[in-house]
């Protein structure tokens, strides 16, 4: 979690603001002033004439970067997806489920203000290992968690420290979309794909930086979830490789 000093002077608080690149919604695109409302229709897709994620946060929701902008990491997306869900289908409907999570557990600081999970329920497991309950996923970030140890990334670093890295070798947008899905509620398992051009700078575990060269990294992987009758998510259980996510960050030397 973020912790600032209460010392610390507006200019200061400008500079630390401006190094903060939260993974899905840029730094840059966070939202000045309201930082509270709904989000806007370039968030939710809907001037790009296909609505992708419908998120409503309460009234008093604590934004952990202040309130996301999804502009750029939509127009990754539209330009780069490889499948086009029908409105009302399955599909679609996962995909909208699973955006609306990823606002939540990366930008929504607080457990107790979550929607889309049971938090009471809620796990997330990747590849069978030991699960996160809810406050955990919240402290550790989901992206660290996903991750874990491996030989270039530790999952140790801070949740401020794994947005920075992520959306610095990412500046065009990380999107995310759903490939396939074989099963509907209360069991949902499905395939999906993560996806990116390599611009930026990855910073590995062990302060080693290595410049994208602007391919795009496609990271494809299966999750089964599991959700109640109001379709909050009580468990996902994520199956991919991590390597497939940080070996081509890497310089090739």
């Amino acid at each position: 979690s973020l912790h600032i000093s209460s010392g610390a002077t507006s200019a200061q608080q400008e500079e630390r603001d401006s190094k903060r690149l939260p993974l899905m919604a840029l730094a840059q695109e966070l939202a000045k002033s309201p930082d509270h409302g709904p989000l806007s229709d370039e968030s939710k897709g809907i001037n790009f004439g296909e609505p992708i994620r419908n998120y409503e946060p309460l009234p008093d929701t604590k934004w952990r970067f202040g309130k996301p902008n999804y502009a750029t990491v939509n127009e990754c997306y539209f330009e780069n997806r490889v499948m086009q869900h029908k409105e009302g289908s399955l599909e679609a409907l996962v995909q909208n489920l699973v955006k609306n999570w990823e606002v939540e557990s990366q930008h929504v600081a607080s457990p107790h203000q979550w929607k889309t999970m049971d938090i009471g329920k809620f796990q997330l497991a990747v590849n069978g290992g030991c699960p996160a309950n809810a406050q955990l996923m919240a402290d550790t970030g989901a992206y660290n968690f996903l991750i874990g140890e491996t030989a270039h990334y530790t999952g140790k670093m801070s949740f401020d420290e794994s947005n920075s890295n992520f959306s610095s070798c990412f500046p065009e947008g990380f999107a995310w979309e759903v490939l396939e899905v074989f099963s509907g509620p209360p069991t949902v398992s499905f395939k999906w794909r993560h996806f990116g051009k390599m611009s930026g700078t990855f910073t590995d575990k062990l302060s080693k930086r290595h410049q994208g060269n602007g391919e795009m990294l496609n990271v494809i992987g299966m999750c089964i979830a599991k959700v109640n009758e109001e379709l909050k998510f009580e468990s996902l259980d994520i199956y991919y490789s991590p390597n497939d996510m940080i070996k081509p960050l890497l310089s090739k030397e």
